[in-house]
């Protein structure tokens, strides 16, 4: 059973007074330059433009960015682009806004397609050790003959062929003179060997898809294994830091640097990021897009970098996410709700306060002057007491929460109630004398008198023990709001059942579209981040919102709703 981290409270105040311990990539590095083996360090992020950024990308890229800005290094970006068929520039862009967004900027930015002649002339040079060949087998008569993890493979027939044939057969398919699947580059290590990754590898396939920056000039490819390391050397990466499923693929990113006797870049592995409720899987993310479930990359319920960033997250609260789920060595799976305490803790500090109502019932003054407007001071954010105020109109018909009035309350219920005052928040007392209900017994009005003296500031101040949030009919605006929630019911998205499809799983409430009014001082907000409705949560002006219809989506609640 995966290790679940459910502490949404973050750092007590012990903890925080203790000095905060290095983690082990952070120890590597600290020795590292201790020991004169490095003077500075370079890292890099370096993804493949073959779709949007996620969450757990936002990790990476705060910790490769981060440990060079703790230690005085650099990190450069580097676009993994050696798949043409699946590689975009439309991803490229999304990619450099992502990490720009996040508070990064990076070094320098290179491309894998850079190290194209370099790679190439590489290669021919293991070809001249005998260390690479070029194999005829299909990809399927490749995988049969690998073997399994108890039994060898067996050597291609192709194997021993010379190194002047295969230099000839290598600058041929570099020419164009071969179909797509008809020949591959291979390392030459061992067949039987206990990791399956050193079985003669493939380095080099053909593929005559256009590229997005070298367009045809090129027709075979570098594979992984053998691109990542050397674009590292290249560069002088001092540390590639990758999530663990690369472990083991670190011996052969070892054995290519040693045989070609180049800089010694290397690899180190941490723990990536599985979050509940939500899948990462960018072939699983390209699925929902395509299909419609949801409305595209940026759809705010997904966990795409722009997803999150459209819902209302701000680049602090995932930084802030990032460095409290730390780097650990094996892989564990956080709760969704860590992340959700993040943004509260970053917005309850900066977000500007409005009174917005979200399932409206009418509130009749019924002691109130007719056409009478008061209007009654708020703080825009309680953090800065003495910082810009908000002007709220107060008028004899308002909107309250139709959850903040009971008509047969349990007992210790503070808010409206036949009989029963609570305080409208900012402004006075009312007092319940009637409710109007229709022909099928719902609730269409509730009758109050106000208590003139009870205004703040003015008078005694006199409390009650329930406040609420209103709007002023003739003054709110309506606006559309999307109740975002998780996008799937299982907290577990890798451990679904056998035979049952993740789509079985997508939550049919992850988005509840309503008309919420709210109160008209919020038009005029120009924070640029997520507001705080008072007592219902945050809410993020979205870029479909027009002047005639704004929208906004939630970005979190008030508190943490996540089952445990």
């Amino acid at each position: 059973m995966e290790e679940v981290n459910k502490n949404a409270n973050g750092a007590n105040a012990a903890e925080a007074a203790e000095p905060k311990q290095l983690n082990f990539i952070e120890e590597i590095i600290t020795n590292d330059l201790e020991s004169g083996k490095y003077q500075s360090i370079l890292t890099r992020f370096p993804p493949e433009p073959n779709g949007y950024l996620h969450i757990g990308h936002a990790k990476s890229i705060c910790l490769n960015f981060g440990l060079a800005k703790k230690y005085g290094g650099k990190t450069n970006i580097r676009f993994d682009d050696t798949n043409p068929t699946k590689e975009d520039v439309e991803y490229v862009d999304a990619i450099k806004e992502d990490i720009k967004w996040l508070g990064f900027e990076w070094a320098n930015e290179f491309y894998a397609s850079d190290y194209f002649e370099q790679l190439y002339t590489w290669a021919q040079e293991l070809i001249k050790k005998g260390l690479a060949y070029v194999d005829d087998q299909s990809q399927e008569e490749i995988r049969l003959n690998r073997g399994t993890v108890s039994t060898p493979g067996k050597n291609s027939p192709w194997r021993d062929r010379s190194v002047e044939e295969n230099l000839r057969l290598f600058e041929e398919m570099r020419q164009g003179r071969y179909k797509e699947g008809e020949k591959v580059l291979r390392a030459k290590i061992d067949m039987a060997h206990p990791n399956m990754l050193f079985r003669d590898p493939l380095m080099y396939r053909i593929n005559y898809s256009h590229h997005h920056r070298t367009g045809n000039k090129w027709c075979i490819y570098p594979m992984y294994d053998y691109a990542h390391g050397q674009s590292d050397s290249i560069e002088h990466i001092t540390h590639s830091i990758c999530t663990l499923e690369f472990d083991v693929h670190r011996p052969l990113y070892d054995w290519f640097i040693e045989k070609l006797g180049i800089f010694p870049s290397h690899q180190y592995e941490f723990a990536r990021l599985n979050l509940t409720y939500t899948v990462m899987s960018k072939r699983k993310l390209l699925e929902l897009v395509k299909n419609g479930y949801v409305t595209g990359w940026d759809d705010p319920r997904m966990p795409t970098i722009c997803g999150i960033r459209r819902r209302g997250y701000t680049p602090e609260s995932i930084r802030m996410f990032a460095e409290k789920v730390g780097v650990a060595k094996r892989d564990n799976t956080i709760d969704l709700s860590l992340m959700e305490w993040c943004v509260r803790d970053d917005l309850n500090k900066r977000a500007n306060r409005y009174m917005g109502v979200l399932n409206p019932v009418k509130v009749v003054i019924t002691n109130w002057e007719p056409g009478k407007v008061e209007y009654f001071e708020g703080a825009l954010n309680p953090a800065d007491p003495d910082g810009a105020k908000r002007s709220i109109p107060f008028t004899g018909e308002l909107y309250i929460e139709r959850e903040d009035f009971m008509e047969e309350p349990p007992k210790k219920y503070f808010r409206l109630k036949p009989g029963g005052e609570v305080r409208l928040k900012y402004s006075y007392i009312i007092k319940c004398e009637e409710v109007v209900k229709d022909a099928n017994g719902e609730i269409t009005e509730i009758r109050c008198t106000y208590d003139p003296t009870t205004r703040p500031g003015t008078g005694e101040w006199r409390s009650v023990k329930g406040t609420i949030h209103w709007v002023s009919v003739e003054h709110c605006k309506p606006v559309e709001v999307r109740l975002i929630d998780k996008l799937f019911t299982e907290p577990y998205m890798d451990q679904i059942p056998e035979g049952k499809d993740y789509k079985d799983y997508l939550n049919p409430e992850s988005m509840i579209v309503k008309t919420a009014y709210t109160e008209p001082a919020l038009a005029e907000d120009r924070s640029g981040i997520a507001v705080q409705f008072e007592r219902v949560g945050y809410f993020v002006k979205d870029k479909d919102s027009t002047d005639e219809k704004p929208v906004y989506n939630r970005t979190t609640g008030l508190k943490d709703t996540f089952k445990k």
